[in-house]
């Protein structure tokens, strides 16, 4: 690439940096402490209990055990998290917050040895204002930040929602900030979920400040509360990425609002965004069909997927909605979601998804489970609220790993701007002797093939290492005739089952060329 291309390109690397694309560096523009690299999953009581007598700590006990009993622990779900009311109305001599001890008699720090003791993480709730919101006044954290984060790390608090009010005025991203700190010099390592309501657009300024942040007002338990949260949030993807993440508020799902075909379309929208999964109902009054929908590990597989993007929408035609989202391996989640009052075919494309081209596509549905192929079309007759939702893969023996989930050395960016690619972008690596982009992949493969583009006139050689082991040396990438004009190399190699890393690195000063994907042949 050239040195003005690279110039060029580096207000745009670091736009997709703070979403995530670029994963070999922390994200400049991201708070970087190590949490939720997936989105969070677990549960808060406030959408089935709100401040009700029975939010104590009898109930959340309960909820830590059926996270164990029923599986939700080995599916993923980790955070038992309280909400508002769990305090009493005044801070104690010492200025301290006071656990009410009607609701939790022995207090936060034996319920979160409780939850630490089944294998789980404990949060809890206050907020960045004088009192929370809750008409009882209970106290909030203004003014109290550090002293409030000591007392939540010496209770052995994993995650904190901080909401927004009673905040008298006092600048938003200020407030947040202020807690952020706070945390940060507790000794214990938080997550941190600001509830901001999306009040001050917090996508464009909380990546630095907090692991996750609400898009939205609340969710309630109907229809037209939850596809409306999906709506505000669905055109934020840009924004999200490991470690900080759109959060359209909490999983209604079990609550008895809506239909169990509504329900489905909440959970998958929830998935295909990359939203957290906080489970709001009360799992000791869980229906067997609610468990089934909260378990659906294929569907939580694309809301935890590595790479950790949000999805898109492809289109959306009176109120036909098709939404894509970008995999670790390759593969493509596509959801078909009719928000209208009767059933409609709703149809997409796997070339629209920038899967890459292959003879034929395997869709496999991840509600019904059925498998079947196709040669480029994704189609299906959808009910009225429902959603079909499909894992899309190429046919063939081929894995394909895109540049967006690829290593890069200090440099390196993934870039978007010469038509043509696989998937959202490219790797882009520095012009220098050195300079290399790197997958971790999973075999067993008998043939490497890596799609690319030389805008240069000159080949540009690469060594490709597998496991740090140099396999070729010197493997000439030959000039394409434009940056837009791509083209592929492929190697021979006998990778075993298991975890590997594949590396290519630039043997000359110009650098590698731009690399799109690495496609990986059965073995």
């Amino acid at each position: 690439m050239s040195f003005l291309r690279r110039i060029a390109g580096a207000g745009f690397a670091l736009a997709i940096a703070a979403s995530g694309l670029v994963l070999s560096q922390p994200e400049a523009l991201a708070l970087e402490n190590g949490l939720l690299r997936t989105p969070p999953m677990g549960f808060n009581n406030w959408n089935s209990t709100q401040c009700k007598a029975d939010f104590n700590e009898t109930m959340i006990r309960g909820i830590a055990d059926l996270f164990v009993a029923k599986g939700l622990k080995d599916a993923g779900y980790t955070y038992v998290n309280i909400d508002d009311c769990w305090a009493l109305p005044d801070r104690d001599a010492k200025g301290d917050l006071v656990p009410d001890p009607a609701r939790f008699p022995h207090g936060i720090k034996s319920l979160a040895d409780y939850v630490h003791a089944k294998g789980l993480k404990f949060g809890i709730y206050t907020s960045a204002g004088t009192h929370t919101c809750n008409k009882a006044g209970f106290p909030g954290a203004l003014g109290h930040e550090q002293q409030d984060a000591n007392l939540f790390a010496a209770w052995g608090v994993d995650y904190l929602k901080y909401d927004n009010c009673n905040n008298q005025g006092v600048d938003a991203q200020q407030r947040y900030k202020a807690m952020r700190d706070a945390l940060a010099k507790s000794g214990r390592a938080i997550a941190y979920s600001i509830c901001e309501w999306g009040q001050n657009k917090p996508w464009t300024w909380a990546a630095p400040v907090g692991n996750l942040w609400r898009t939205t007002g609340d969710i309630s338990d109907k229809w037209s509360s939850m596809i409306g949260k999906a709506q505000a949030n669905r055109g934020l993807a840009q924004y999200a990425g490991p470690g900080h993440w759109n959060d359209p508020d909490m999983l209604e799902v079990g609550n008895g609002g809506m239909t169990a075909a509504e329900y489905r379309t909440h959970f998958s929208l929830w998935a295909m965004m990359a939203a957290p999964l906080l489970i709001g109902s009360d799992l000791r009054k869980a229906s067997d069909d609610s468990f089934s929908i909260l378990k659906n590990t294929d569907v939580i597989a694309l809301d935890q997927d590595p790479l950790g993007k949000q999805a898109t929408v492809l289109s959306a035609n009176a109120g036909l909605v098709v939404y894509s989202k970008v995999l670790a391996n390759g593969d493509r989640a596509v959801a078909l979601s009719n928000e209208t009052a009767a059933t409609a075919t709703i149809s997409t494309s796997a070339s629209a998804t920038g899967i890459g081209s292959a003879s034929s596509y395997t869709l496999k549905d991840l509600w019904s489970k059925a498998t079947r192929t196709t040669t480029g079309t994704i189609s299906a007759s959808v009910p009225s609220h429902a959603t079909v939702l499909y894992r899309v893969s190429r046919a063939g023996g081929a894995t394909r790993y895109e540049a967006e989930s690829a290593s890069l050395s200090a440099g390196g960016t993934v870039d978007a701007n010469h038509a043509g690619f696989s998937g959202t972008g490219f790797a882009n690596g520095a012009n220098a002797a050195g300079s290399y982009v790197e997958w971790q992949v999973t075999g067993p493969a008998s043939a490497l093939t890596f799609g690319y583009a030389n805008g240069t006139a000159a080949a540009r050689p690469a060594d490709i290492a597998v496991d740090g082991t140099v396999v070729a040396a010197g493997v000439p990438f030959p000039a394409t005739g434009a940056w837009t004009t791509w083209s592929t190399v492929s190697r021979s190699v006998a990778l075993p089952a298991g975890s590997h890393t594949v590396r290519v690195t630039a043997t000359t000063a110009d650098g590698p060329a731009n690399l799109d994907y690495l496609d990986l042949a059965a073995g």
